[in-house]
């Protein structure tokens, strides 16, 4: 698609919601995504105060993102032979009916400890049928030079409601408690099933194989066979591996430790970061790259990295504040990048195994990473590891820039 083609404008970023699906399917996540936040904002708190143990979290989360991966595949193949609409809509009823009787048992007192582990995985399993649908129906809701701009929008709301959600938890807990939050959650399953439903996507003829199996390994098979997919996969697979799953683990850490403030501090790096996201897509939505974005994407993700090092190097917390909202910035933009690339590229009879394969490949290694960190973080420094994390994480992406065929990708 050349650039002439792109539509004008001075709010280019905007321009996806002239497509009436689109906006019923970006109003209903961007609902669903506020729930979200706020459900896992609440999920924290309420495994705490059930246990005692911060460190019991890391078993609910363990467990949800254990579950969703049990799912994703096959979702992903499910969503290339069936409407991919129908899947989103009954995703969004499964976890409706998952967090509405969490909400249920947490108002009567009864909830343990073992049944939030039940219900955080009820949630893990549907989002593994939802979160290649959702990618696949996009380029069926508006036209392909509006890719950008879709995508530019979900990530806006995808970073946004990472704000908003957690300040709408904080207060409604307070106030009201757990299960009134985890009710308000549960509604935004709803508003997103019934816009989804009012949506009209364009219809598209499924290649139907013999098998769910093998249509995985067919989707598994064309990720293979296209250079920029393959390596970008395995890059992101590795990377989370080694530079992302210690920096989660450390950054509160590292907080303490080398700035020598508290959770506050801790917790305003996760807003900038998330306000850099939003600006990230914003940018991306408006200029709309359209030659060489795999090596724009690989080495803006480059950029994050170098952007962390300083962060973890610096001794000053305001200038590591403003590194992290620039690290932000970066993920926003490159994933928009990435995303569009991805859509416009596959053919739409491939997208969603694509697109759950990315999101497979991309966090498989990450309960690997969290150990290795857990094993090595008693004898370095958090700066010591995130440095040498992210400088290996900055070398990775850059790396395959040598190969023509990757350059020459999109």
């Amino acid at each position: 698609m050349e650039a002439a083609s792109q539509p004008a404008g001075r709010a280019r970023v905007l321009h996806a919601l002239r497509s009436r699906d689109f906006r019923l399917l970006w109003g209903g996540q961007t609902v669903s995504l506020i729930g979200n936040a706020a459900f896992f904002v609440a999920i924290g708190w309420k495994t705490v105060q059930l246990t005692g143990s911060a460190r019991s979290l890391a078993f609910v989360l363990l467990l949800e993102s254990v579950a969703m991966m049990t799912t994703l595949l096959l979702g992903g193949a499910l969503a290339d032979r069936y409407p991919r609409r129908t899947l989103m809509i009954l995703s969004d009823l499964a976890r409706f009916g998952v967090v509405a009787g969490l909400a249920g048992v947490d108002a009567t007192g009864h909830l343990r400890f073992w049944m939030l582990l039940l219900f955080a995985a009820g949630v893990g399993l549907g989002d593994g049928f939802f979160h290649p649908a959702f990618g696949g129906i996009v380029p069926l809701v508006v036209e392909q030079p509006l890719l950008a701009s879709a995508n530019a929008l979900i990530g806006l709301a995808r970073n946004g409601s990472l704000v908003v959600g957690s300040a709408l938890a904080a207060g409604v807990y307070g106030a009201a408690g757990s299960s009134v939050v985890f009710a308000f959650d549960a509604a935004t399953f709803l508003v997103s099933a019934g816009l989804l439903y009012l949506a009209r996507p364009r219809p598209i003829e499924p290649e139907v194989g013999e098998s769910t199996v093998k249509d995985i390994w067919a989707g598994a098979r064309y990720v293979v066979s296209v250079p920029y997919l393959r390596i970008g996969i395995g890059l992101a697979a590795f990377v989370l591996m080694i530079a992302l799953a210690p920096y989660q683990a450390l950054l509160p850490k590292l907080v303490e430790q080398h700035f020598h403030r508290g959770v506050g501090s801790y917790g305003l790096l996760f807003s900038l970061q998330a306000v850099g996201m939003v600006f990230g897509a914003i940018v991306f939505g408006q200029t709309n790259p359209r030659r060489n974005r795999v090596v724009l994407s690989f080495g803006i993700f480059a950029l994050n990295d170098l952007c962390v090092i300083g962060m973890a190097l610096t001794g000053s917390y305001w200038a590591a504040a403003g590194l992290v909202a620039g690290r932000g910035l970066c993920v926003g933009f490159s994933i928009g990048v990435w995303e569009t690339v991805i859509m416009e590229l596959v053919p739409e009879t491939f997208l969603s195994r694509v697109i759950s394969l990315d999101f497979f490949g991309s966090l498989g290694l990450m309960p690997v990473g969290y150990a290795l960190t857990a094993l090595i973080s008693g004898l370095f420094t958090p700066s010591q590891i995130l440095v040498v994390g992210f400088s290996a994480a900055a070398v990775l992406w850059v790396s395959p820039l040598a190969s023509r065929r990757v350059r020459e990708a999109a």
